[in-house]
C-alpha cells in the first residue's frame, strides 16, 4: 500500500455500514426482505413480518372493544329490566355500550378517541344507577391516551367530565345525590391516568433498553468487520506483494540461474501455503459457533524473524533486535507482527530501498517498535493526503490498544515508521 495513498475507491475493502434501518441495504441470504424493516410500532428496532403487525395490531384493538363490551353487559341487562320504568336509562346505556368500538381508533388517533368516547359514556354515568359499567370504555380510552403520548386530551377531558358529570346528573335527576357517582368515576378516571403513565414509561424504557442492546450489536459487528477488513488487507497484501517480488526474480533469472529461479519459486509456493492458512483462520470467524477455528495460531513476535527471512531472501537487508525484559499479551504481539509485516510490504513494493532496521524495545512499560528503510521517502504531498487502508490498519492496531502509531521521515532520509503500545491494555488491567 503506498505511503499515505487515499484509499481506492474501486475496492471491495469492507466499509462502514450503516444501521439496518437504512433503506437498499443488505439482505441476508434466507431472510425475507421484510426483515430489514424497523417494529415501529413498538418503537423497538425488532424486524417481523408485514402481516405478523398486522393481526398484532388488530388483535389488541378488539381485545379491548371485547373486554369493554363484556363488561358493560350487567349494565344492559339491568337498564332492560327497569326499561318500563325508565327507558331513557337503556338509550344512554347502549349508547356508552357503542362507545366501546370507538376504541378501534385509539391507536392511530388516541386523543379525538378519548374525547368522543367520553361524550358518548358521560350521559349514561350520571343518569344511570348501580354500578358503573359505562364507564368502562372510557377507562380503556384515557389509559389508551396517555400511553399513545395524548396526555393533554386525556386530562382536558377528565377536566370536562369532572364538570359536566355531576352538574347533568343533578339537572336529568334532580337529586344532589346524584352527583356524587360521576365525581367518584372522575376520580378513579385520575388514579388510571397514573397507571397509564406508568405503562407509558415501561414502554419508554423497554425502548431505550432495546435501542441500547441495538447499538451495541451494531458496533460489536461493526468492529469485528473491521478487525476482519484489517486481518485480510495484511495477509493478502503482505503475501500477493512476496508473490509477486519472488516472481519477478524467478522470471529474470530463469534463464541465467535457473536454481535461483527454483528457490523464487519454492519461496511461492510457502507463502501462498501461508496465506491460504491465515485466510482460512481469518474466514472461520465469520461462520459463527459451528464454523471451523484458524488451522494455525495467530502470529505473534516469534514468527517475526521468519518474516524478516523472507525479505532477505528477496534481496532486502533486513537487521531485527529486540529487547524485551517481559512477555506482551497475544493482541499486543498480534499488532507488532501485523506492522512489521505491512511495514516492510510497503518498502518492498514503493520504497526502493536496500536496508531496513526494525528495532522492539520495552521502555518504561511501553513497547516501542521502528521500522526504518533508507528508501526513496515519503511523497511531497504526504501530509495532504490520507492515508491508505494499510497505513489505517496499523494506526487502527495501535491506537485499539491505546497506543500511538506515527510515520515521518527523518533527517537521515527514507521513512521512519514508529508505533508505541503499552505493555499491559485496559483490558488486560481490569481483568488483574
Amino acid at each position: 500500500m503506498p505511503w499515505n495513498a487515499p484509499p481506492d475507491p474501486g475496492s471491495d475493502a469492507p466499509t462502514h455500514v450503516a444501521s439496518g434501518s437504512q433503506a437498499g441495504g443488505p439482505v441476508s441470504p434466507g431472510r425475507p426482505p421484510w426483515h430489514g424493516a424497523a417494529d415501529t410500532d413498538s418503537g423497538g428496532p425488532w424486524p417481523r413480518a408485514p402481516w405478523a403487525a398486522r393481526e398484532r395490531t388488530h388483535g389488541v384493538r378488539w381485545l379491548a372493544v371485547i373486554v369493554a363490551a363484556l363488561l358493560q353487559l350487567p349494565g344492559l341487562a339491568i337498564a332492560a329490566a327497569n326499561a318500563s320504568h325508565d327507558p331513557l336509562a337503556l338509550g344512554l346505556a347502549l349508547l356508552a355500550f357503542a362507545a366501546s368500538f370507538v376504541l378501534l381508533f385509539a391507536r392511530s388517533h388516541p386523543g379525538p378517541t378519548v374525547v368522543t368516547v367520553a361524550v358518548l359514556c358521560a350521559p349514561a354515568i350520571a343518569v344511570t344507577t348501580g354500578p358503573p359499567f359505562s364507564a368502562v370504555p372510557l377507562a380503556f380510552a384515557v389509559v389508551s391516551a396517555v400511553v399513545r403520548g395524548a396526555r393533554v386530551w386525556a386530562w382536558w377531558t377528565l377536566a370536562g367530565f369532572a364538570l359536566v358529570g355531576p352538574a347533568a346528573a343533578f339537572l336529568l335527576r334532580g337529586d344532589p345525590a346524584a352527583m356524587i357517582r360521576p365525581l367518584i368515576v372522575a376520580l378513579v378516571l385520575s388514579l388510571l391516568i397514573g397507571v397509564g403513565e406508568a405503562l407509558r414509561n415501561r414502554r419508554e424504557r423497554y425502548r431505550e433498553v432495546a435501542r441500547a442492546v441495538a447499538a451495541r450489536r451494531e458496533a460489536a459487528a461493526e468492529a469485528e468487520r473491521l478487525r476482519i477488513a484489517r486481518e485480510l488487507h495484511d495477509v493478502l497484501a503482505h503475501s500477493l506483494s512476496q508473490i509477486s517480488v519472488q516472481a519477478g526474480v524467478g522470471l529474470h533469472l530463469f534463464d541465467s540461474r535457473p536454481e535461483k529461479a527454483r528457490e523464487s519459486l519454492e519461496a511461492i509456493k510457502t507463502t501462498s501455503g501461508q496465506a491460504l492458512e491465515e485466510v482460512r483462520g481469518v474466514l472461520g470467524f465469520l461462520r459463527g459457533p459451528d464454523g471451523y477455528a484458524a488451522r494455525s495460531p495467530e502470529p505473534d513476535l516469534a514468527r517475526i524473524p521468519v518474516l524478516v527471512e523472507t525479505y532477505r531472501s528477496a534481496g532486502l537487508d533486513v537487521t531485527y533486535q529486540a529487547d524485551l525484559r517481559s512477555a506482551p499479551s497475544a493482541a499486543v504481539q498480534l499488532a507488532l507482527y501485523r506492522i512489521v509485516q505491512e511495514s516492510l510490504t510497503n518498502i518492498g513494493r514503493h520504497a526502493q530501498a536496500t536496508t531496513v532496521a526494525i528495532r522492539l524495545v520495552e521502555e518504561d512499560g511501553w513497547l516501542v517498535l521502528t521500522v526504518q528503510d533508507d528508501g526513496r521517502g515519503l511523497p511531497a504531498d504526504a501530509a495532504r493526503r490520507e492515508g491508505g487502508r494499510g497505513m489505517l490498519g496499523m494506526r487502527e492496531r495501535a491506537e485499539l490498544l491505546g497506543g500511538r502509531f506515527d510515520v515521518r521521515a527523518p533527517e537521515s532520509g527514507g521513512v521512519l515508521v514508529e508505533a508505541r503500545l503499552p505493555l499491559t491494555t485496559a483490558a488486560e488491567g481490569g481483568a488483574r
